[in-house]
């Protein structure tokens, strides 16, 4: 199981794991608690590619919908249909069991852009200030 210390963050609350030229895409904790119970997730389709701060999924919860953004540019890999099936995995393990995708990495200097855990934590309490 991936720590959160070990992820890469973005304003809109995504994690991205990167192995290689592969990342792994997922929400994050604090988006999980903030949207409350997620009931439905509409993933993105095996080999699109997606543009890096582009919508590219959709979690919807008991709330609203919310678009989910490609940290990064790439092709889209692997899907977790694990969570479409049961998309209450997100609130219950949103690190472990319920990653959304996997990319396929165009441009690896994109992590670089990213925030680290003490940043993301830092963006989460000026956020709400």
């Amino acid at each position: 199981m991936p720590k959160q210390e070990e992820a890469k963050y973005t304003k809109t609350h995504e994690w991205i794991l990167v192995q290689g030229r592969e990342a792994t895409v997922g929400l994050s904790d604090h988006a999980q608690h903030e949207m409350g119970d997620i009931v439905f997730v509409e993933l993105p389709k095996s080999a699109q590619n997606v543009e890096k701060e582009k919508p590219c999924a959709v979690v919807e919860s008991v709330k609203s919908a919310f678009d989910i953004y490609a940290p990064v540019s790439g092709q889209i890999s692997v899907l977790n249909d694990e969570v479409t099936k049961d998309p209450a995995l997100i609130n219950q393990s949103p690190m472990d069991k319920a990653w959304l995708f996997k990319i396929q990495l165009s441009d690896t200097d994109q992590v670089k852009d990213l925030m680290d855990w003490t940043a993301y934590q830092e963006f989460i309490k000026q956020a709400a200030h």
